[in-house]
Parts: C-alpha cells; structure tokens; sequence
C-alpha cells in the first residue's frame, strides 16, 4: 500500500513540475524580457480590458502606455493613449522613424486613438500623426 502512495505522490510531482514549466514558457512578462533583451518589438497588451496599460518593447526601451476609453461615432473606444518611457536613458539611439513605427502599430490596434508621447520622448517628435 505504501508503494502505491508512493507512486502516485510521485506522478502528482512529476505533473506539478510540468505545468509549472508550461506556465512559465506560456507567460507573456516572460516574452516582453527575453524582446527587450534581443530587441525586438512585442507588445503586452489586453485589447479587450480598457482598465490594463499596455506595455511595449522596441530596440531594447520600454515603453508603457495609459488607455483612456471615450466616446466615438457608434461606440465606446480607447480614444486616448498616453506613453511613457520607463528607463529614459533607454531612449539612447532611437530615432523620430522608429517613434512613427510605434505610432503606427498603435493605431492599427486602436484606430480611433489619439498617441500622446509624454517627456522626454515629445521632445524629438516636431510633427503628429493624424
């Protein structure tokens, strides 16, 4: 009897360091790290939870941003973004292009969007998006 109990602790182990494992491949903090460190773009965000900022990497800086829902035409929307830099000396080396590729991706995710860049990063931007 006491081998059977044995065995079946072992597979409850055996089963609990699996999905452990699977949890921690599958988190998207975990993803927005290892772009950040390669420098990629990705983008941590839940369209569907107006209340949730969505966070960004580009060329290694992280960026957050603050949605705001509002009122358009038809419906409610976010119609307002407001971004932010978390480490400012991460902005080192990116250009007004690369500032127009984040706008863009923003607004395709959010059409009726309003990007606002909050400082020091609307320091380098001259003319908006509309």
């Amino acid at each position: 009897m006491i081998i059977i109990l044995f065995r079946i602790l072992i597979f409850v182990a055996i089963a609990l360091l699996v999905y452990t494992w699977i949890q921690y491949y599958r988190n998207p903090e975990r993803k927005l790290r290892i772009a950040k460190a390669e420098g990629n773009f990705y983008l941590l965000d839940e369209p569907t939870n107006s209340k949730k900022n969505l966070l960004f990497v580009y060329r290694g800086c992280l960026f957050e941003g603050e949605k705001y829902v509002g009122t358009t035409e038809n419906s409610f929307e976010v119609v307002d973004i407001q971004i932010t830099v978390r480490d400012p000396l991460e902005l080192r080396g990116l250009t007004r292009d690369d500032l127009y590729f984040l706008e863009n991706e923003m607004l395709i995710r959010y059409p009726y969007a309003k990007i606002e860049w909050k400082h020091p990063i609307n320091k380098l931007l001259i003319t908006s998006i509309e």
